[in-house]
């Protein structure tokens, strides 16, 4: 009796777990509330409504003339094309979704491609300025106790 709770129980989780995989699949991508066509159908001043506080005040004050340019360009361009910029204070708009930027990161260009979640956010947040830092072996001037290094 046990055993048949038990397999009545494991089905009923097994049936949760695929209608939430069902449910995880359907979800399609939505802005506050809009989904990403009714997005790219707003003016920016329209849009300015749904970004954050930043964003907001940011393109209120107008694009700078690297910005305008940036824009223009996406606007221009096939969606498979890179297009290379070293503005990474350009706020990112539904109609940048799609492409790819290289954004300049002090020594190179990162290649980002743009998806819908990164909406609101700088392109300067996906080309990250500073390496990661990976520690070897002590130098050569280094003292005994220093040279210690753990097996694990």
């Amino acid at each position: 009796m046990v055993e048949e709770e038990k397999k009545r129980i494991s089905r009923a989780k097994r049936k949760r777990k695929e209608k939430r995989k069902m449910e995880v699949i359907s979800r399609e991508f939505r802005y506050r509330g809009l989904t990403l066509e009714e997005l790219k159908s707003l003016t920016i001043e329209d849009l300015l409504k749904y970004l954050p506080a930043r964003a907001r005040r940011t393109l209120k004050r107008g694009l700078t003339p690297r910005q305008e340019k940036l824009l223009r360009d996406i606007r221009k361009v096939d969606k498979g094309k890179l297009i290379k910029t070293h503005c990474r204070d350009m706020i990112i708009l539904p109609e940048f979704v799609g492409h790819k930027i290289g954004v300049h990161n002090g020594k190179e260009f990162i290649h980002v491609e743009i998806k819908p979640e990164m909406i609101g956010h700088y392109l300067g947040e996906f080309a990250l300025t500073r390496k990661r830092v990976v520690h070897s072996a002590p130098g050569v001037g280094a003292t005994r106790s220093s040279k210690y290094m753990p097996l694990k």
